[in-house]
């Protein structure tokens, strides 16, 4: 298993039916050694709750972009510095939409353009609304700014269409927030103290 020991996960979490699986995703991350972090946005309220990702996180989640509880009263700002990583599961259709305009129009999309963290996004979808070109260009644009993207799975869907847009699983996409931090600096070496 990868580990993802003293790093910052700071989990985006957009309104598809697929924000269920964010519970599991926080776990697959505790367990490699993270520190995570929730944002969630209207949307994704209304498929899990915040106190459900705040249990499992054992941290506040975030939903407003105007907190007047943070420090200085720029909650956004404190993510951003925060994270070593902004994963985003599930990325949803609007949210890439709004990521590759540039939005900063709630909290999430404002910590995405204010941070300076790694951008890993797991689309989840309707297979169509995946394979649309206006989500390709999307998918394109975000990727040529630097942003990573797993998945997505293809498969049956809630709306019982079968095709590519499921979410990738947990485990496949804590894996693969651990192999942004591995240098592979140390391997086939041994060390004694």
């Amino acid at each position: 298993m990868a580990h993802l020991f003293n790093r910052n996960v700071l989990l985006g979490v957009s309104g598809g039916i697929a924000a269920y699986k964010s519970a599991e995703l926080i776990r697959q991350l505790q367990e490699r050694g993270a520190s995570v972090r929730v944002i969630m946005t209207h949307g994704a309220q209304e498929f899990i709750t915040p106190l459900t990702l705040q249990v499992l996180s054992g941290n506040p989640v975030h939903t407003e972009l105007l907190d007047e509880q943070a420090e200085l009263g720029m909650g956004h700002i404190e993510l951003a510095r925060w994270a070593d990583v902004l994963l985003i599961a599930p990325a949803t259709a609007d949210l890439i939409a709004r990521l590759s305009a540039g939005r900063a129009d709630d909290l999430l999309s404002t910590v995405a353009l204010a941070t300076a963290a790694p951008l890993l996004l797991a689309p989840a979808m309707n297979q169509q609304m995946w394979k649309n070109p206006a989500t390709t260009a999307n998918i394109d644009t975000l990727v040529k700014r630097g942003a990573q993207i797993v998945g997505p799975a293809a498969g049956q869907q809630a709306c019982g269409d079968v095709g590519p847009g499921r979410m990738e699983e947990p485990p496949f996409i804590a894996d693969t927030v651990a192999s942004l931090f591995e240098t592979g600096q140390l391997a086939g070496k041994r060390v004694v103290i």
